[in-house]
């Protein structure tokens, strides 16, 4: 179940590449720093160092606390990449 949340968060990222209210970019950055929280905490528990740094760092660009303003085609790219690795998430996690 869990495994669809990289799918759902994933498609939640690329519908950012279309013009939205600003709230849903909000948003998505609230959902996004969670999800990746919650993935470091998990990749720190089962010691995988690299997946945890890579997490814990999407949650700390995705906070919505202090804002980095790295402009629309910044932040698409940034959305694309991120997308493209939680597919890969999603792909290479096992059947729980």
């Amino acid at each position: 179940m869990i495994k669809y949340c990289y799918i759902l968060l994933a498609i939640a990222l690329l519908i950012c590449l279309m013009p939205m209210p600003y709230g849903y970019y909000i948003l998505i950055r609230y959902i996004s720093a969670i999800a990746f929280g919650v993935m470091a905490y998990d990749y720190y528990y089962q010691k995988q160092k690299k997946m945890y740094i890579i997490t814990l760092s999407l949650a700390l660009l995705f906070q919505p606390l202090i804002k980095l303003p790295l402009g629309r085609d910044i932040w698409n790219f940034v959305d694309i990449v991120t997308a493209i690795f939680l597919i890969y998430l999603f792909l290479s996690k096992k059947q729980v």
